[in-house]
This record gives C-alpha cells, structure tokens and sequence, in this order.
C-alpha cells in the first residue's frame, strides 16, 4: 500500500463545513504517517475525472470529505477496485456513513480512524447497488420521494432540509398513485399503484428516513420497500414513522428483498443516493462487495 493518501473534498458540503473539515482530517493522517494529496474538482464531473485518475495511479485510499453527494461521487471511482474509502461525514444527511457505523461530523476523528484503519487492515467489504452505470451506496428512491426530489432541486429558496419540507407539502396535495411494473430477480412482473418504491443498498436517505428499515451492507440482496395507494391524509400518518423504520408494519407497506429489481412507470424519475438517474424504466442490481470500506475495529 503507497503511503499517498488522496482527499476528495466537497468545500460546500454541510453549508460550508466541507472546506472545515479537510484540514483535521488531513492533519490526522499526516501524523499517522501519511502523505496526503487533496483533490477539488471545479464541477461534479471534473472531481470525479480526478478521483478516477488518483485511484487509476495507485492512491493507497481515497477519503470522502462531504455529505452523501461526495460519498457517492466517490463510489464511482473506486467501485470495483482495490483502492479502500474513506468516509469523512459532514454534509446535511450523511445516511452511508451513519449506515456503516462511521463518525459524523467530527472530521479529526474521521481522520484518526481511516488512518487506523489503513494501518491494522480494518475494512469492511460492502455490496453496492447499480443502475445503469451508476453506482450508489444507500438507497434508490421513485415516486412520491423522487417527485420531493424533482421539486426541491428547482426551488432557489429556502436552503436546507426546509426546502424539502415544503416541496413534501407541495407535491402532496398534487400527487397522484403511480401505474408501477416490477420485476423481482427472475420472476414474473407485477403491477400495482404505489406511492413509492425504494430499493435499499443501505437502509436510509434524506438524513436518517429509514424507509428500507433492516438493510444490510454485506448481505448480497437489495431491499425493496414499496408504499400501496394510500390517501393523502394516510400518507401524513404514516410518513414520520419512517425516521423509526415502523412504516413497515403499516397494511400500505410490502416489503420485499432481491438481487436485481426493474422499475417501470410512466412520468417517474429515479434518484439513487440523492443523484438523479433518469426516467424509469430502470433496472437495479447489487454487486455483492464492491467496496473495501475502511471502518473502526
């Protein structure tokens, strides 16, 4: 393992505290011995060329410094290879990292633990989901959820976890069940008018809605939840049960769990770990260990 450790940073994660962070977590794997090579892209695109190249030329880890966003966008330059990441949590959700058991904004000591980790071999190999060609970590969100997401993105104000406050709001009293065709694995396609339809790598997004409740990393399956035709005002009853994961047991709620599900519905774009994918139609498959997650012992 090279001792050049790479910092893929995101400097307005967590309002700002993305730029914060970098320096405790770079000063920590400093004093553990490492040299440590930071890494800003100009655009989403340009940092994850220069991940990539950081990875392709042999970086002995690459440490995520940002929310959800950075750690995915990291995902998908070390995804299948050898190259461990790092996670150092300080955006606004930080579902992957609270997932895997990592500190959340407490970068010095996101930094003494990667450094750790890389030291004693602590890592964990973890299952990623795949979309097309994007990989993602936590969930794959469709639907009601995705429409949020839709309309949280177009609004320039207010910033923060509001702004998706309000677009629930406003996507609630527009919304209408989505005609969904699913297929688990092999099997025959069903349809059904859903609310929603997630599919968990991990069992969180939108910081700390636990709509895949009981996801596992390392299990080699995706879980599926899917919300039935539900009226509005259940909706309002159900939706905060899902920060507990008891929107499970709800008669609305079915659950399943698979290898690979295809998503189909007319007018639905899917979101996998906050990213837009594109319209259904979509098929969703896990790669068991694709991941080597550095972790604490």
């Amino acid at each position: 393992m090279t001792s050049e450790i790479t910092l893929f940073v995101n400097p307005t994660a967590g309002r700002g505290r993305g730029a914060g962070a970098a320096q405790p977590a770079a000063d920590a794997l400093r004093r553990a011995g490492f040299a440590v090579r930071t890494v800003v892209g100009n655009d989403a695109d340009d940092a994850l060329a220069r991940a990539r190249d950081a990875v392709q030329a042999g970086t002995g880890a690459l440490i995520a410094v940002g929310g959800d966003g950075m750690s995915s966008l990291a995902l998908q330059a070390v995804a299948g290879t050898d190259t461990p990441l790092g996670v150092v949590a300080v955006g606004t959700g930080n579902d992957f990292a609270r997932a895997n058991g990592l500190p959340v904004r407490e970068p010095a000591k996101a930094g003494r633990l990667a450094a750790e980790a890389l030291k004693a071999g602590h890592e964990r190999r973890i299952d990623l989901g795949r979309a097309g060609e994007r990989w993602f970590g936590s969930v794959l969100a469709s639907g009601f959820d995705s429409r949020v997401n839709d309309r949280g993105n177009r609004m320039r104000w207010p910033a923060g976890k509001i702004k998706y406050d309000l677009a629930i709001v406003a996507e609630l009293a527009a919304f209408k069940p989505v005609p969904y065709r699913i297929t688990l694995d092999d099997g025959e396609p069903s349809e059904i008018a859903a609310t929603l339809v997630a599919v968990g790598n991990g069992p969180s997004y939108g910081g700390g809605m636990r709509i895949c409740h009981g996801a596992e990393m390392d299990d080699g399956l995706l879980d599926v939840t899917v919300v039935g035709e539900c009226s509005r005002a259940t909706l309002l009853r159900v939706f905060p049960r899902v920060y507990k994961g008891t929107h499970l047991s709800h008669p609305a709620v079915t659950t399943y769990r698979a290898r690979s599900v295809r998503l189909e519905a007319p007018d639905v774009t899917g979101y996998a770990d906050g990213e837009p994918l594109g319209p259904l139609p979509l098929t969703a498959r896990v790669v068991p260990g694709a991941v080597r997650l550095l972790v604490g012992e």
